[in-house]
């Protein structure tokens, strides 16, 4: 596996993982690679400890349904941002293939302690568009007695599905239907290359966008299109945007993103468009703060459930800047043409939240002070260096 992120989520998937008895090397050779020497079905053993997932909701939900088909029984939490989120929604399907699973609150948080076992195939129904909890069903499903049917009521990110298919597994997708079978024999191993994450590539797409004068070009980004909303946002908004060197690589395409200073105009966020963004949304509200018109982002209510409540601390924020920014009950009205000015204003321990406010500060006039701003670890390790040594160039 190469182009491995030092982000501290990737690195609590494979702490878990090795603390199950996985073994993880580095590849001498490559900074960015690791070679993953899997156990089989069974060769997976019980942690001596509590598995910590620190601020990863993805490590936390992935591994939930391995573990629910696992012959041991396992404790697995996180940080308090983490043990904050909602995980019934997760409890319930895997409760459904004839997982035993309990959480606090009833059953909605973590941590989360599973009894694994026998697991059935099932039909189920997504009630939100969610990739963590759709992939949580898909590991739980490798194991399960028979054909596990997923529908979901839109679309979402479906790297697990590209993964999966890729190493073999028989794996139907039909639109918003998901149809796997367990394999008789283990999936094949593979050599996979990570492309770059859009996600981190966002931030840097709109500071040249709202940057008066910059151009910045991003290479080898991830461009599945389930995660493309940013780029589909960019270009109606009237972004000087280009797409270049398409190519595709382990079941996944890629392409470089040449992003120029641009006169953008406010748009509508919404419906289908918003499980392919969402967790952009904090920077896209900061391109439209400086938008002409006006921007509306709704249908986007799962925000409030992110490390942070993402619409009413992105509002207070930015309003800080010299936003004129509404909040609404599933998203926010952004009254755009703001000339933004330098702020101090709280990361709120949210990653993605800390650098939407960096790339505010990138284009505000005056100091910008961003408190907690090491919270970019989480995802983005390199941001702040990053950043200067775009503004240097």
């Amino acid at each position: 596996m190469t182009n491995l992120s030092p982000a501290a989520d990737c690195g609590s998937t494979l702490t878990c993982l090795q603390a199950l008895g996985v073994n993880i090397g580095r590849v001498s050779s490559v900074a960015d690679a690791i070679d993953i020497h899997g156990l089989g079905k069974e060769g997976l053993r019980e942690a001596d400890d509590v598995l910590y997932a620190g601020n990863s909701a993805t490590t936390m939900r992935l591994l939930s349904g391995l573990l629910a088909a696992q012959p041991f029984f396992s404790i697995i939490t996180g940080d308090n941002s983490l043990r904050s989120r909602p995980m019934d929604r997760l409890i319930s399907p895997l409760r459904l293939m004839g997982a035993d699973i309990w959480g606090r609150g009833g059953g909605s948080l973590a941590p989360l302690a599973i009894k694994g076992g026998q697991l059935h195939g099932v039909e189920y129904v997504l009630p939100v568009p969610s990739a963590q909890i759709k992939s949580a069903i898909l590991m739980a499903a490798l194991f399960a007695d028979g054909e596990t049917i997923i529908h979901e009521p839109t679309k979402s990110r479906d790297h697990t599905e590209r993964m999966l298919q890729a190493m073999g597994v028989s794996l139907r997708v039909d639109e918003c239907r998901i149809c796997i079978t367990p394999p008789d024999v283990p999936p094949n191993s593979i050599d996979f290359h990570i492309p770059g994450d859009i996600s981190c590539a966002a931030y840097w797409l709109i500071a040249g966008a709202i940057h008066p004068d910059a151009r910045i070009r991003i290479k080898d980004t991830g461009m599945n299109p389930t995660r493309t909303g940013i780029v589909d946002v960019l270009l109606k908004m009237g972004a000087t945007l280009r797409i270049e060197n398409q190519h595709l690589t382990t079941a996944e395409p890629l392409t470089d993103l040449l992003i120029e200073s641009s006169q953008l105009t406010g748009t509508e966020i919404g419906g289908d468009l918003i499980p392919r963004l969402i967790d952009e949304i904090p920077v896209i509200a900061v391109a439209a703060c400086v938008a002409k018109g006006v921007t509306v982002i709704k249908d986007a209510a799962e925000l409030r459930v992110k490390e942070t409540d993402r619409i009413r601390d992105l509002v207070n924020e930015l309003s800080k800047f010299g936003a004129t920014i509404e909040e609404m009950p599933d998203g926010m009205t952004i009254y755009g043409g703001a000339k933004l000015r330098g702020a101090r204003c709280s990361s709120h321990y949210d990653h993605r939240l800390a650098m939407a406010l960096g790339i505010a500060g990138l284009v505000a006039e005056g100091e910008t002070v961003i408190e907690d701003a090491e919270v970019v670890e989480v995802s983005y390790p390199t941001f702040w260096q990053d950043m200067r040594g775009i503004t240097a160039n």
